[in-house]
């Protein structure tokens, strides 16, 4: 076809308004960049003062950068917390109850929000609710990610990932260094491309079972004499099933784990860098949990993985964005997982999705104002069997994982996922494991049964260590908290039996 001079100069005109419109989403927008340590706790960092954990890359992050020092994940387990992560909601309103049970296909995620916004979205290494298969309405390219090399579940040296859904392939060295390499690879064709990223790296480390490269080994050769009274529980690497251990054995393969994560780090800073990325690119740091009972060593904090107390829910939270945090600063405020998909949204002017949203916008801290958390932040442990009675919400060949892991589930070494239609609600339904803080108080409830809870409140400014139970002395705050929870219950389980979509 041939052009007029003055079509010619139309069309021109229309490609240049085009390559303009990149150009100034580009230059306008961050690129983003989201990691999250796998069972990484709040103490396993030199910067919060452990006494043998090397992470120098953190800890240069912490000294420059925006550091929360009351960061929380969602959940004190990880594929709830991961649920919260993506969408903003507490895992319980989509029936993520605990470790290898799924989100559901109609939950949005920040990465579909995101890639509506221009950015081209990458998923890399661990994922965890439900199948990385292509097959999946739940793999990473069904909730927004239009690359991702993924995993069902964890692993350690030498690790298999599926690209896009295909068959799982091993990639031979450290994991977090694999993952990281990838990112960069994503990284880089988004820029040629002159794209924004939106890019999440969830690390198979420090989670058990642990192995470790010999240079990072070698760092801490001293551990297993030091601390060789102490047997722990935890995955043998030979045979997939429980054993026991030396804990000063195991501590020595877990922060070789998360030396090697901290270097990996450091590599995509420096990349990020040396192409001119890193001063408007936001890059996040935390873990999924608090530390696992086995790699529990320095407990100033009650509680581990699994619990509702500060240890087990308590994390690293790091932010680095140099165009907008120039100056190192700490703050005390209180956020979370949830926390993360609305910050983005309002941080892009991008709209909440139309349904309950447990997280608030903490772009405020970003822009160095003053903030009061205006929301609660809330934990709960659904207690669900699973039971034989149930529906499943996703055809259970859908939920079977395809990537091979070292720990047996079940005898196989790989990790399938659940998810169960829950259409009505019963009182029972409010029972498990829960806290809610709000402002300096914490109340936790375990119950035995309907009839004989056990509550505990805390006030964490005086008492971070939840030593203390004030119960008796601030009866009327703990009715109000109790209250509150009650409430907030009473809005997940609608969520849960599919209200919101």
């Amino acid at each position: 076809m041939r052009y007029s001079r003055g079509q010619a100069i139309f069309v021109l005109n229309s490609i240049l308004s085009v390559l303009f419109t990149f150009q100034s989403l580009t230059a306008q927008v961050p690129n983003i960049v989201l990691l999250m340590g796998d069972d990484h706790g709040w103490e396993e960092t030199g910067y919060n003062a452990h006494p043998h954990v090397k992470t120098p890359v953190l800890d240069e992050m912490a000294a420059s950068g925006l550091r929360f020092d009351n960061f929380y994940a969602g959940h004190p387990s990880c594929s709830p917390t991961r649920a919260s992560f993506l969408t903003g909601r507490h895992p319980n309103r989509m029936g993520t109850f605990a470790p290898g049970w799924s989100m559901r296909p109609e939950e949005i995620t920040c990465a579909s929000i995101l890639g509506r916004a221009g950015y081209r979205c990458g998923h890399f290494g661990k994922w965890h609710v439900g199948a990385v298969k292509s097959a999946s309405p739940l793999n990473p390219g069904a909730m927004g990610f239009v690359e991702w090399l993924s995993h069902d579940n964890f692993f350690e040296l030498n690790p298999s990932f599926s690209r896009n859904g295909g068959e799982p392939q091993r990639f031979e060295g450290e994991s977090s260094e694999i993952l990281i390499r990838e990112a960069i690879r994503f990284i880089d064709s988004a820029h040629r491309s002159n794209v924004p990223f939106f890019t999440i790296v969830w690390f198979g480390s420090p989670h058990e079972p642990y192995s470790g490269l010999p240079s990072d080994l070698a760092l801490y050769d001293e551990l297993p004499v030091k601390y060789r009274d102490k047997q722990v529980s935890l995955t043998s690497n030979e045979t997939g099933l429980k054993t026991t251990r030396l804990q000063g054995e195991v501590l020595r393969e877990r922060y070789a784990e998360i030396t090697a994560m901290d270097r990996a780090i450091g590599t995509l800073r420096t990349h990020l860098a040396e192409s001119g990325l890193r001063d408007n690119t936001l890059l996040f740091y935390c873990g999924d949990n608090g530390t696992s009972a086995d790699g529990s060593l320095v407990q100033r904090h009650r509680g581990v993985k699994g619990q509702v107390y500060d240890g087990g829910i308590l994390v690293p939270g790091l932010i680095e964005w140099p165009a907008r945090i120039p100056a190192p600063r700490s703050t005390k405020i209180r956020a979370s997982t949830s926390d993360l998909l609305p910050t983005l949204c309002g941080l892009l002017g991008q709209s909440l999705p139309d349904r309950p949203i447990d997280g608030m916008d903490l772009t405020p801290l970003l822009h160095g104002s003053e903030l009061v958390r205006s929301k609660p932040l809330y934990f709960w442990s659904f207690q669900n069997s699973g039971g034989t009675n149930q529906v499943p919400y996703v055809d259970p060949e859908m939920q079977k994982g395809t990537t091979p892991l070292v720990k047996l589930a079940g005898g196989k070494p790989t990790r399938d996922f659940k998810n169960f239609r829950h259409p009505s609600i019963v009182e029972a339904d409010y029972l498990g494991p829960r806290a809610i803080i709000d402002g300096q108080f914490k109340l936790v409830i375990h119950d035995r049964n309907e009839s004989d809870p056990i509550q505990e409140l805390f006030d964490l400014e005086a008492d971070p260590f939840e030593r203390n139970n004030l119960i008796e002395q601030y009866s009327q705050q703990a009715s109000l908290l109790q209250r509150q929870l009650r409430d907030w219950q009473s809005s997940v389980l609608t969520s849960l039996t599919g209200a919101d979509y």
